[in-house]
């Protein structure tokens, strides 16, 4: 397993990082276990979940375990933002409930303290710097060691940290947002604004809900039983076949298909060897099955050659809309 250090803070990260949405969801708490047991084995240090995620159960299946580890050999992250009851002060990132949020984060995780607290998302009725003062408290006492941001825009991510340096608050040092072979318009914003203020980023879908996975082929007329894709459509996720069942995605799979034809490996490893070479900190792995976990994994353990890079940075390039288009041929001018 190879290792990074999240921006240009102190903090240093397995590139794979295992995400622990599905635990207690899709995953039982028995191979929940299982596959931490896994990632430790093959050397990853780095687990991502949230207080959402099944409502506080996948902390709670991650701190069991956790409690058997040494702590300071792994670096956990949760997130803030979304409800967590019925009250009006159980969601948002007002000061009330970041700081209720976050300790029952602790008591579920049963730790001290999360190395990262991440927004989970912006929120649009509380002032930002009444979370980021709020955030920089939760690091002051010692409860959160960083704090990073998921799904923002480009102008929220830069918005934050022009109020964090001008009143000299704790900043963000990562961001996770979605990015895929089938969602590169993280680059257009996002990315810049990360590298410009040396932060880390983390890639959450990186295999979009299994579009990338080699489970769906173009002569499919619809996603199998039981599938995540199936799921997406009877619950309008991102990941519905219905907005995703176009010829731009089959090209994509299409070469994702014949790359790992030509490599001998799976067209998971593929897709997320194409991120490991991208400049981010890694991608978030997560799976309901541990063989799926093994076979994700395995993508760290070799690299795309530069002409499968290319063949597949060129078949996936969306599109430019205004300005980008406009601002990419201003660059040769």
């Amino acid at each position: 397993m190879q290792f990074s250090h999240i921006g240009r803070s102190g903090l240093e990260v397995s590139r794979l990082c295992l995400g622990a949405m599905t635990f207690g969801r899709e995953t039982s708490k028995k191979d929940s276990l299982k596959m931490m047991d896994m990632f430790k084995d093959r050397g990853g240090n780095f687990i991502d979940t949230a207080n959402v995620y099944s409502q506080g159960l996948s902390e709670e299946i991650v701190g069991e375990w956790l409690g058997n580890q040494n702590r300071e050999d792994w670096v956990i992250a949760t997130k803030v933002r979304f409800p967590m009851g019925d009250g009006p002060n159980h969601k948002g990132l007002g000061r009330k409930h970041i700081f209720s949020s976050i300790q029952d984060s602790l008591d579920r995780l049963g730790t001290d303290y999360v190395d990262i607290l991440y927004v989970h998302a912006w929120d649009y009725n509380t002032r930002l710097e009444e979370t980021l003062s709020t955030l920089s408290s939760v690091v002051e006492s010692g409860m959160a060691r960083y704090i990073g941001v998921s799904n923002h825009s480009g102008w929220q991510l830069q918005r934050a940290l022009d109020v964090s340096e001008f009143r000299d608050l704790e900043p963000y040092i990562i961001l996770q947002a979605k990015y895929n072979l089938l969602i590169r318009e993280t680059e257009w914003e996002l990315l810049p604004v990360v590298k410009n203020h040396g932060m880390g980023f983390v890639a959450w879908g990186p295999l979009f809900g299994g579009w990338l996975s080699g489970r769906y082929t173009r002569d499919m007329s619809a996603p199998p039983r039981g599938s995540r894709v199936e799921t997406a459509e009877e619950k309008g996720w991102f990941e519905s076949w219905s907005r995703y069942n176009r010829e731009s995605t089959w090209k994509v799979i299409d070469e994702v298909l014949e790359v790992a034809r030509e490599t001998g490996k799976s067209p998971a490893q593929v897709s997320l060897n194409w991120l490991l070479q991208k400049p981010i900190t890694g991608p978030i792995i997560g799976a309901s099955k541990i063989h799926h976990l093994e076979d994700n994994l395995d993508s760290a353990e070799w690299q795309l050659s530069a002409e499968h890079m290319a063949r597949l940075d060129e078949i996936s390039r969306p599109e430019l809309p205004y300005p980008y288009d406009f601002l990419e041929m201003a660059k040769g001018v």
